[in-house]
């Protein structure tokens, strides 16, 4: 199965990427070193990764912030390897999301080993997993059907654009969980947010249209003020 496994390296020493890829490559994995966490994440969205190794002092973006946007989208297992020995750095990773955490320096037999650890019980929860992509229907006419990534209102479809589409569904996946612009735009474009752009902005408005939420008392997606947006649409099941 190694042979079959893409692994995501994230270090931006490059003596040390090159031993682990080298020595994982022997091992028969298939390596794709970022030497940013910007590039890491860029990458993560291009493939389909079985596991994740990622430092904590990157350049662009820090592997605490890489750990929480990979997190949010997949369930991929994410090993830290960093120089911090400090309890509450492991605190902080494991918490974001994180599934171990390995200090440098390391034995190579034990960063295998751990990945086989990782990967075994990953496949395995895989296989046991039921289907979570069914239709959710909301109050107020809204479904979402999140396996074929289709939204319906008042039993028709919506025409989305990718944007849109991909604000919609995080947002749903994560209710009443509060997103920054900032993390929105990490998110779903999958670059660093610079000063002044109001892109979110401007496709939040256009989501909000296309779903008639429009009122001031938000249906589906709520505005915080001075911190962004949050889904609160509410399941038919719920009383």
């Amino acid at each position: 199965m190694k042979d079959k496994t893409n692994i995501l390296l994230v270090e931006d020493d490059p003596e040390i990427a090159r031993v682990i890829r080298d020595y994982l490559t022997t091992e028969g994995y298939r390596i794709t070193w970022s030497s940013t966490g910007g590039e890491g994440w860029e990458d993560f969205n291009r493939d389909k990764y079985d596991l994740v190794l990622v430092d904590l002092m990157l350049p662009e973006m820090d592997g605490l912030s890489l750990c929480r946007n990979i997190r949010l989208n997949s369930d991929v297992p994410m090993i830290i390897v960093s120089a911090h020995h400090e309890d509450h750095h492991k605190v902080s990773g494991l918490t974001l999301g994180a599934d171990d955490y390995l200090t440098k320096p390391f034995s190579l037999a034990e960063l295998s080993a751990r990945i086989l650890s990782h990967l075994r019980r990953y496949r395995r929860y895989q296989g046991e997993r039921e289907e979570t992509g069914q239709r959710v229907d909301y109050r107020h006419g809204l479904s979402i059907c999140f396996a074929k990534q289709r939204v319906f209102l008042s039993g028709e479809e919506i025409l989305l654009t990718a944007k849109e589409l991909a604000l919609i569904l995080l947002l749903a996946k994560h209710p009443y969980r509060t997103f920054s612009k900032k993390e929105l735009y990490e998110q779903i474009w999958h670059q660093a947010e610079v000063d002044g752009n109001n892109t979110v902005t401007v496709h939040i408005k256009c989501l909000r249209t296309k779903l008639k939420d429009v009122s001031r008392e938000a249906l589906f997606i709520q505005t915080v003020w001075g911190s962004g947006y949050r889904f609160i649409g509410e399941p038919c099941d719920e009383t």
